[in-house]
């Protein structure tokens, strides 16, 4: 399996997914937050630095319930539309690539 190349919203969307959980993690440490989702806490560092733009689902879910975060809170602060985007253009097709 061929990957592409991650868009420039992709890549966008990864870094406020990353910048979300690390708010919502606050004082908590992070090797906690990856051992209470069960996740490798290289793992939960490379999502929340933006390294892995495109987690996978149970990967969020998981660590978006150890931070008492909604999946829909989630999904709303990484799809935060930019100023100006209209629906033809390219980071609009993104977002429906993501929820397809």
């Amino acid at each position: 399996m061929v990957r592409l190349p991650l868009t420039p919203a992709e890549v966008e969307r990864g870094q406020r997914l990353g910048a979300l959980l690390r708010r919502a993690r606050a004082e908590r440490s992070m090797l906690e937050i990856a051992l209470d989702a069960r996740v490798s806490p290289e793992t939960l560092r490379k999502i929340e630095t933006g390294r892995v733009a495109t987690p996978a689902f149970p990967t969020i879910a998981a660590i978006a319930d150890v931070l008492g975060l909604s999946l829909d809170d989630v999904w709303a602060e990484i799809t935060q539309p930019k100023y100006g985007v209209e629906p033809g253009s390219s980071d609009h097709n993104a977002r429906e690539r993501l929820a397809s």
